[in-house]
């Protein structure tokens, strides 16, 4: 569109018509909304980076062959969507600020990324058994010492959580975390925070010692398919003792929502919408989408995806609330879909059976924080948009960022220090270039849920 700022993408690198990959990218329309989903494991995706070549992407996480009614085609690792599918996004960058050079913290699935956002530290994991007995497990920890803690570098669910594995109908190992997380500072700040999920409340709630919650509810996609809303391994707080809610109980009021009760700062998407309502969201809110509505390839897309954003944004724009807000827009993951971009990466990892070149050359030069093995990254390129009265308008900013980024901005803005033990919200690049603070403009832009400008209102013009 005409002002559109310039941004890295294939388009603009030359990539789309002749590409050092062994198939092309092809643009999928919005009828192909619902693919495939790709193989994005930690070391998959360092192999297809091949040293920040990025050629690799076929031979390592591209996935054709998948449910069907999902569509899948030759080289679809290579894929992308444009704005004609990604339309709400794409509309709030133009009003807004986005990032062009923003990253996983390391690289690898949901559970690091999630991780990342929260404690910038995917080690000082060690695995339990469904009843809390200490084992070993490969998947659950990666690089254990002699007392059985590593790193997650896979999906395991979290063990303080009823919910977990497949509500408790499987007996897979669970994931304890260590150390602090962003709720343990704001908590000792008095600072006002949740965490909001989709499907979180639970269909039959805990009844007592010797019960479970069970957490049934489900929604169906726009391609027919129903999943359970509820993602254990995507509720980060859900692995650290002092920030989890393991029998998913209510908030004891929406007034209560923000402040620690018997829901310690987790909750239902509806709490989020109650609180709004009320005049009564937190100071920091953490929302995820339910798994339908959560952008993630095989059981969700960008279309149901952009129904999510839509919804809870026009809301909050729509509030008294919006004058002091900022929303982020970022991922937990790149779900390993093709990217000609690599991250300088600034924490490398020398694990022999995980650890491709891209890393262990940076552990040479950039050497291995704290010397924990499996944290390699920045990782895959991601999103970010800023979207709130203090982002700049059409911008795209180019400074190097991650997920821990968030973290510490939430860090820096309620000056609640930071976790320690080499987390990387000390690293992490900072968001400020989306900003302006000192000359904010008042802007709402109201979308419509087929991601197309519905209004669009300046409050407070800036004056130059």
């Amino acid at each position: 569109a005409h002002g559109t700022p310039r941004a890295n993408t294939l388009q603009t690198a030359g990539l789309l018509s002749s590409n050092p990959n062994s198939a092309l990218p092809q643009r999928l329309s919005s009828s192909q909304a619902l693919t495939c989903d790709q193989n994005h494991g930690y070391s998959a995706e360092q192999k297809a980076a091949d040293g920040g070549r990025n050629d690799l992407y076929m031979q390592n996480t591209d996935v054709e062959t998948c449910t069907p009614g999902l569509f899948t085609e030759p080289g679809l690792v290579m894929d992308y969507y444009d704005r004609n599918t990604v339309t709400g996004l794409w509309n709030y960058a133009q009003h807004y600020a986005m990032s062009d050079n923003s990253y996983s913290t390391t690289f690898g699935p949901s559970t690091p990324g999630a991780i990342n956002l929260i404690s910038g530290q995917t080690h000082g994991i060690h695995a339990v058994t469904p009843t809390g007995t200490p084992t070993t497990d490969s998947y659950v920890v990666a690089s254990p010492d002699a007392s059985g803690v590593g790193t997650v570098v896979n999906d395991p669910d979290p063990y303080f959580d009823d919910c977990s594995n497949s509500n408790a109908t499987r007996s897979n190992n669970l994931a304890v975390a260590s150390g602090k997380n962003v709720g343990d500072l704001l908590n000792a700040k008095g600072v006002t925070w949740g965490w909001f999920q989709g499907g979180f409340k639970p269909t039959t709630p805990y009844a007592g010692p010797g019960t479970k919650a069970v957490c049934g509810a489900t929604s169906t996609n726009i391609g027919g398919g129903t999943s359970l809303d509820y993602s254990p391994h995507h509720s980060p707080f859900e692995y650290y003792a002092s920030t989890s809610n393991p029998h998913h109980l209510a908030p004891s009021s929406v007034a209560a929502i923000g402040h620690t009760d018997q829901a310690n700062h987790n909750y239902d998407m509806t709490d989020f919408d109650a609180a709004l309502a009320a005049g009564n969201l937190p100071a920091v809110s953490f929302l995820k989408a339910p798994a339908y509505q959560d952008g993630h390839a095989a059981y969700s897309d960008p279309i149901d995806e952009q129904h999510f954003l839509v919804k809870e944004i026009n809301a909050l724009q729509r509030s008294p609330e919006w004058s002091s807000t900022a929303v982020v827009v970022a991922y937990d993951d790149s779900d390993g879909w093709y990217d000609h971009q690599s991250a300088v990466i600034t924490n490398g990892s020398n694990d022999p059976a995980r650890d491709a070149a891209i890393c262990t050359s940076a552990a040479a030069t950039v050497g291995v924080a704290g010397g924990y093995a499996d944290r390699c990254g920045p990782g895959t390129r991601q999103p970010l948009l800023v979207i709130s009265p203090f982002s700049k308008t059409n911008y795209v900013d180019h400074t190097q960022t991650d997920q821990a980024s968030i973290l510490s901005f939430v860090e820096t803005n309620w000056g609640t220090g930071r976790i320690g033990d080499f987390s990387a919200d000390a690293e992490a690049g900072s968001l400020d270039g989306l900003f302006d603070f000192h000359r904010p403009v008042g802007r709402q832009v109201l979308l419509n849920t087929d991601g197309s400008v519905a209004s669009v209102k300046v409050t407070t013009p800036r004056h130059d």
